[in-house]
């Protein structure tokens, strides 16, 4: 039993049920998530029951019960630890569904919580074993919910699917071999019976892939390579090659070309479209690989059912800087000129914020959302290409091989982005969208580097440095028609953790200072905020039971920040580790 409860109980609830029958009792044993629970998922106020809150990850709740007049009555319900030495960050987006509360924490777990008490039911580890590479920290993002199973990724690069209320593993599926780089840190999300997924391991050369698993077996339905010159798979059998071998690669160089789609994957029923970031091309020193080298650094739309791509936008063609196009891609509809359009928008690490037709992949829209960006002076919106800034590229070292490096150069925004895998809201009620931005640059040069597996693939080094005195981060209200930021309210640490917005006209994030915070939708005023205790770099959640709106939280810091930080690693050095969640509801006065 891992809670601190600040709840009053009834002495019958205290004295006549133990942990044991609250167990039994949490959640009906004939209870299912459905193919259509998921695609009305944005509209429950009940449940949580996908990443993003809905399969577009606007990640918008229509509950309005916690308003701007009334936020000063939040108070914790209770707290979970996670517990032991498994600290490190803690980036996991809970889901909540019939009673029960799934939450993953570092290190390959997933905890299932009593939503009312705050009382573990069960806890599944992942036995990871030794040698397993991940880039960016040991953090997990999160889980599915479908049928009667809850599924997640493992750092050493399997999906399991457990048993929602026992925890007991149903199956297990390797996809790919952690030895060689592979990791998995995202959230799946479930479309059509099928669990879509993506890797990581860009640092290391491994070669991206979108992956659908059949969910009641864990067989793989379709495997879609993101980097041109790899074949697919549909059904068991080779199915197309991704793009055309060799006509943005030189040589072999696609064997190890990266591409890893290692963040959150959305899906648009209107269009039946599913949308994949990709990550960086291997190495990062673009002049040992030149042309474009699709499909990295790039948006794809793939067909749900096949896994083939229906179109693909590169954000930044050879990328130099580490610009991973893996923010999420949010459907959503926008008035223009009279017309509805069906667009969808990602804020990219390049600093660059991008309206994209959903439908064709068109540009419609780009706009610069961080400030003093030196890699490039704009997107032509005409060609969808940047206007590059070849000075700035990190010119290639002087020899191919020992120990000269390139000289660097100032670039802004650093490797780490002008906005990285924390996601942004998007409120149908203001047209906004809520962005968890960060303003930093970095001195970055180019080095020699030979493939190895196993072996980082970067030939590339850096050093990341604030752009201004007296902040880094910076959440941002964005108007997509015009690109005017409504408000923006500075922080001094750098911004890690997601957003949420809600009916009630409130956008809750957290600080890695430890704060969760709200503010008004329309005016960016602070009107609440609590300490949990370590810095919070997770997705914020809110759902309704018995009449009440509960907002929940992971807290934990941790992540690529204190890790690859340079200089800026030094405002966040004193900041404390964790692991809980928490739960806040409003205050009854008795």
């Amino acid at each position: 039993m891992k809670r601190h409860s600040f709840t009053l109980r009834t002495p019958t609830m205290v004295l006549g049920l133990g942990l044991a029958l609250t167990a039994a009792i949490a959640g009906r044993a004939d209870a299912v998530v459905t193919d259509q629970d998921l695609l009305e998922a944005g509209t429950r106020t009940d449940a949580v029951i996908t990443y993003g809150v809905d399969l577009r990850n606007q990640r918008f709740s229509p509950l309005d019960k916690i308003t701007r007049s009334n936020i000063k009555d939040l108070v914790p319900a209770w707290s979970f630890s996670f517990g032991g030495e498994k600290q490190r960050g803690q980036e996991s987006q809970a889901l909540v569904y019939d009673g029960i509360i799934y939450v993953t924490g570092s290190y390959s777990r997933i905890f299932a919580i009593d939503e009312a008490t705050g009382d573990e039911l069960w806890q599944y580890d992942a036995r990871l074993p030794q040698g397993i590479l991940p880039c960016c920290d040991v953090i997990n993002r999160g889980a599915a919910i479908y049928g009667d199973k809850v599924y997640f990724g493992t750092l050493d690069s399997k999906v399991v699917a457990l048993d929602r209320k026992t925890g007991k593993v149903i199956w297990s599926k390797k996809v790919d071999d952690y030895k060689e780089g592979y990791t998995i840190t995202a959230a799946p999300i479930i479309v059509d019976g099928k669990v879509i997924i993506g890797n990581a391991g860009g640092e290391f050369g491994v070669v991206g892939a979108v992956r659908a698993l059949d969910a009641e077996t864990g067989d793989i339905v379709w495997e879609r390579p993101t980097v041109e010159g790899h074949v697919g798979t549909l059904n068991g059998k080779p199915s197309t090659m991704t793009g055309t071998k060799n006509a943005t690669w030189e040589g072999d160089q696609w064997k190890t070309g990266g591409g890893a789609p290692w963040n959150a994957i959305t899906y648009d029923p209107d269009v039946k479209l599913i949308y994949a970031g990709t990550g960086n091309a291997s190495p990062w020193n673009s002049w040992m690989r030149p042309g474009d080298n699709l499909y990295t650094a790039a948006r794809l739309a793939l067909d749900p059912d096949t896994g083939e791509i229906v179109w693909a936008y590169q954000t930044t063609p050879n990328d130099g800087w580490d610009y991973d196009s893996i923010s999420e891609f949010i459907p959503f509809d926008m008035e223009m000129d009279g017309k509805t359009l069906k667009v969808g928008a990602a804020a990219e690490k390049n600093g660059f914020f991008y309206v994209l037709d959903r439908a064709d992949g068109k540009i419609v829209k780009a706009f610069p959302f961080v400030n003093n960006i030196t890699w490039a002076t704009g997107i032509d919106e005409k060609t969808g290409r940047p206007n590059f800034v070849e000075d700035n590229r990190p010119p290639a070292p002087t020899e191919l091989t020992g120990d000269i490096k390139g000289a660097p150069v100032f670039t802004v925004p650093s490797f780490l982005g002008g906005k990285n895998w924390n996601p942004m809201a998007y409120s149908p009620d203001t047209g906004w969208f809520y962005v968890p931005a960060n303003e930093w640059g970095m001195d970055i040069w180019n080095e020699p580097v030979n493939f190895k597996k196993g072996a980082a693939f970067l030939g590339a080094g850096f050093t990341i440095k604030p752009v201004f005195d007296d902040h880094i981060g910076a959440l941002k209200a964005i108007d997509p028609k015009t690109g005017e930021v409504k408000w923006e309210v500075k922080n001094r640490a750098p911004l890690w953790g997601g957003v949420l917005a809600t009916k009630g006209g409130l956008v809750f994030t957290g600080t890695p200072e430890g704060f969760l915070v709200a503010y008004d939708a329309k005016t960016g005023e602070e009107v609440w905020k609590f300490q949990t205790g370590s810095g919070v770099v997770s997705s914020p959640v809110t759902w309704e039971r018995n009449g009440e709106q509960y907002i929940g939280v992971t807290s934990g810091w941790g992540g690529a920040v204190p890790l690859w930080g340079g200089e800026v690693a030094k405002y966040v050095k004193d900041l404390n580790q964790g692991g809980s969640f928490w739960v806040f509801k409003l205050h009854k006065s008795s």
